[in-house]
C-alpha cells in the first residue's frame, strides 16, 4: 500500500542533501570544537559556518544565535533567562491561552514559584488581538511570550504590531515560531522581539537540534551549566553533525519557500473544494488568509477523531489531530477549547493535515476523497 504524510506540523522527513551533509560531518568532522588542534578546529569551521546561516536567516548576527537541543529548550531558555534577569523590576507574565505546552507548562510552573501569568485568550480563528496584550500590560510585566504561528490551527499573531506595542515598556518580547521558520518569511530585528525559538526538524533537518535568538544587548541567564560552550551561555559539547544538517535544511527551505508556499495554498484550495464538491459537512478551523500555508485544520460534525484517526492510518494516510506533544492525551485540544469553549463538538471531531516534502497534487486528491468516504461512513 502507497503511503501518505501529511502530519509535517508534527515533524518533517529529513532532506536527502542534509542527510548527505550530516553523513559527511560524521565520517569525517568528528573532532570537538573546543579542541584547538586541527581536529577540533575543522569541527568549530562547521558551528561557524553553520550558524552564519542560521543567523542570515533571520537577519541576526552570528552572535544572537545560540544552538540548543530544540524548540522546548529554546523556549524555556529564553522564559526563564526573562524572569531571572527581570524579576526585581516585577513578577508578571503575559502569554495567550494557544502556546505550545513549552510555553504553557513553563508558565504554569512559574506560577507555582509565586509569579502571576495572564492567559490572553482568542478569537474564533485563534488570533489574539493587539488590543488585549495592551490591556493586559502593567508596569510590573516583565515578559510577553505569544507564538508566531499556531502549530495546530496554523492562525499567524500580529508579532510585529506587538513588538511595536512594547518598544518603550520594559517586558522582553519573546516568540515561538518553531512552526513559522521556513513556511514565512522573519526578520528578528523587524519583529521587534528579544528572543525567537526555532527548531530544525519542522523544515527537514534533524531533531535535537534548535535555536534561541537572542537581541544584542538583551541580558541572557543561561538555563544549563558546565563548559563555556554559545559563549558560555549553553554548556555543553556542540551537536556538530545536527548543527550542519540544521544549515542546509534551512538554506534549502529558504531557497524554494515561495515555490512551497504557493504549492501549499494549493494543495489546500484542492482540499477544500473537494470537500465542497463532495456535500459533506465540513468547517475550517483557524483563518485562512492570515496563517501559514502548510496547515489546514478541518472539522467534521458528527465524526470521532479517534475513529477518523484510525481509518485514515489504514487507509496509508497519516494525519493527525493536533500538536504531536499530546498524543494519546484524551483531553481536547487546548487551542480549539480556546478558540470555541471547552464544550463545542469542533474540539472532538477535528482533524489536522499538513504538507510538506514529498507531497503531491496526486497525495492531496487521493487524502481528501479518502477523508470524505471516512467522515461520511463515520458520521452515519
Amino acid at each position: 500500500m502507497e503511503t501518505i504524510y501529511l502530519d509535517h506540523a508534527a515533524t518533517t522527513p529529513m532532506h536527502p542533501e542534509v542527510i548527505h551533509v550530516m553523513m559527511d560531518v560524521m565520517n569525517n568532522t568528528f573532532g570537538n570544537p573546543s579542541s584547538i588542534h586541527l581536529f577540533g578546529r575543522a569541527a568549530r569551521k562547521r558551528i561557524d559556518d553553520s550558524r552564519k546561516v542560521l543567523a542570515d536567516s533571520i537577519g541576526a548576527s552570528i552572535d544572537e544565535i545560540i544552538f540548543t537541543s530544540g524548540g522546548t529548550e529554546a523556549d524555556n531558555s529564553a522564559i526563564f533567562s526573562s524572569i531571572q534577569s527581570m524579576k526585581d523590576k516585577g513578577n508578571h507574565i503575559i502569554t495567550t491561552e494557544i502556546e505550545h505546552h513549552a510555553v504553557l507548562h513553563t508558565c504554569e510552573e512559574l506560577e507555582k514559584q509565586g509569579f502571576d501569568v495572564t492567559y490572553l485568550p482568542v478569537d474564533e480563528q485563534g488570533r489574539v488581538s493587539v488590543e488585549s496584550v495592551q490591556q493586559a500590560l502593567r508596569k510590573e510585566t516583565i515578559l510577553v511570550t505569544i507564538m508566531y504561528g499556531n502549530n495546530e490551527v496554523g492562525t499567524l499573531q500580529p508579532i510585529r504590531e506587538i513588538g511595536a506595542l512594547l518598544k518603550d515598556h520594559q517586558a522582553l518580547f519573546h516568540t515561538d515560531a518553531v512552526q513559522a521558520y521556513g513556511a514565512v518569511p522573519i526578520n528578528a530585528a523587524e519583529l521587534g522581539v528579544d528572543f525567537l525559538s526555532v527548531s530544525s526538524h519542522k523544515i527537514n533537518g534533524p531533531k535535537g537540534i534548535g535555536f534561541l535568538y537572542v537581541k544584542k544587548g538583551i541580558p541572557f541567564k543561561p538555563l544549563l551549566f558546565g563548559g563555556e560552550q554559545e559563549r558560555k551561555r549553553r554548556a555543553g559539547t556542540e551537536n556538530v553533525a545536527g548543527a550542519a544538517g540544521f544549515a542546509k535544511a534551512a538554506e534549502i527551505i529558504q531557497e524554494a519557500c515561495e515555490e512551497k508556499t504557493a504549492m501549499y495554498r494549493k494543495f489546500k484550495g484542492k482540499m477544500i473544494s473537494l470537500f465542497e464538491e463532495s456535500g459533506i459537512e465540513f468547517a475550517i478551523n483557524g483563518c485562512l488568509e492570515e496563517s501559514l500555508p502548510h496547515i489546514l485544520n478541518i472539522s467534521f460534525p458528527g465524526v470521532s477523531v479517534e475513529a477518523f484517526l484510525v481509518n485514515m492510518d489504514l487507509a496509508g494516510i497519516a494525519v493527525s489531530s493536533g500538536s504531536a506533544c499530546t498524543a494519546g492525551s484524551i483531553e481536547p485540544s487546548h487551542v480549539l477549547v480556546a478558540m470555541f469553549g471547552k464544550d463545542s463538538e469542533r474540539t472532538k471531531n477535528s482533524i489536522r493535515f499538513s504538507f510538506g516534502l514529498n507531497n503531491t497534487t496526486e497525495d492531496i486528491e487521493r487524502a481528501a476523497l479518502t477523508a470524505i468516504k471516512v467522515a461520511k461512513r463515520l458520521a452515519r
